[in-house]
């Protein structure tokens, strides 16, 4: 199918939205705008109101206070069967008495098409997600995986604006959740709809969305690219709850042409850019990825920080290496096995430098 995309059409915009059950408030005043075929991820920890927010986008629950509107149109009084989204869910839910290709056709047929549109549009769907020769097999004769490209399958073929998933992979062993998210991209490429994705896994939103919101505790941390979450968190939260980083309690001792001057402990001290609101006196974090950091005997031009190796872990891709810094917080150092030809690995309870990349270094406004 031929797919026109133009990323400043607002698929879904939220605005101001507020969930309480009693006393209890789940989502704290969000909002944000989802484009047109874009693939967008909810992220964050259990309870922080992802699930919510998604349920309120396909009218399972009622928004207390705000507003939501699809393609302008608002929807915030409309039943889920009135709305032009769906949902595929973490269970699949597909009946077990029914072949794939009438789990396919079921959704057409009950929006009011007929068994012979249902049964193109079900072989349009299962082409898509390449199980069209196991169109007359039951449910239970396919793997967890099958099941769920199915699953999209029955949930595309109505030809929904928006398509809702919450957390469809969960149910999935590692490797062949690691294997569907590059599937679950590309199926989303080819329908040119905007997907709304659900999940606590860190490298599941960075290696599928375009763009992510973080949330924790019914608020909304950080909107953002997957690489500007990873390489700029707004916060301590977004910074230790994305990837690895090395979290590093300091005191701004000195701003000056846009760079502040950090102090760790034991004497060590850190450059790197301010950031608006915090000031002299401010005792914040400070971010570091491990992968971003080296070792050397010598101290290196720049940043670098002296202590002593605790310990080495031998984790496939990479090493990491403990180190503690003298009188100071301990860090961690990422060195990937390719560079092992080039990199001398320090063993425990040699004396290091830790050098940091330029912009290494991210001031944290807690």
């Amino acid at each position: 199918m031929a797919i026109v995309e133009d990323r400043n059409i607002i698929a879904v915009d939220v605005q101001n939205a507020v969930k309480r059950y009693g006393s209890f408030t789940a989502l704290k005043t969000i909002s944000l705008s989802i484009k047109d075929n874009e693939f967008f991820t909810l992220l964050g920890p259990s309870g922080c109101g992802k699930t919510t927010l998604l349920r309120i986008i396909g009218g399972f629950e009622e928004l207390s206070e705000g507003a939501i509107s699809l393609f302008g149109d608002e929807i915030a009084k409309l039943p889920p069967n009135k709305r032009p989204i769906n949902t595929v869910f973490q269970n699949y839910a597909l009946f077990p008495h029914m072949t794939i290709e009438e789990n396919v056709m079921f959704g057409v047929e009950m929006r009011g098409g007929s068994k012979a549109e249902a049964r193109q549009r079900a072989s349009e769907m299962l082409d898509l997600v390449q199980l069209t020769q196991f169109a007359s097999r039951k449910p239970s004769q396919l793997s967890g995986g099958q099941q769920q490209r199915v699953a999209l399958a029955r949930a595309l073929a109505p030809e929904p604006k928006v398509l809702l998933l919450d957390e469809p992979l969960s149910a999935l062993d590692l490797k062949l959740r690691q294997a569907m998210r590059y599937e679950l991209k590309e199926i989303q490429r080819k329908a040119g709809i905007t997907f709304i994705f659900v999940t606590h896994d860190q490298e599941e939103a960075l290696t599928m969305s375009d763009r992510i919101a973080v949330m924790s505790s019914g608020e909304l941390q950080q909107l953002g690219t997957a690489r500007e979450i990873y390489e700029s968190p707004h916060n301590t939260f977004v910074a230790d709850f994305i990837g690895e980083t090395n979290l590093l309690e300091v005191s701004v001792d000195a701003l000056s042409g846009g760079s502040a001057t950090c102090h760790l402990g034991g004497g060590h001290e850190l450059i790197c850019d301010e950031v608006k609101g915090v000031g002299v006196g401010a005792k914040v974090h400070l971010s570091i990825r491990p992968e971003r950091l080296t070792l050397s005997d010598t101290p290196m031009e720049g940043a670098s920080l002296s202590g002593v190796v605790r310990d080495n872990i031998y984790i496939g891709t990479d090493i990491q290496t403990i180190v503690d810094l003298n009188e100071g917080p301990q860090m961690v150092i990422r060195t990937s096995n390719s560079d092992r030809g080039n990199k001398r690995i320090f063993e425990p309870r040699s004396p290091v430098f830790v050098n940091m990349e330029k912009g290494a270094a991210r001031l944290l406004a807690d």
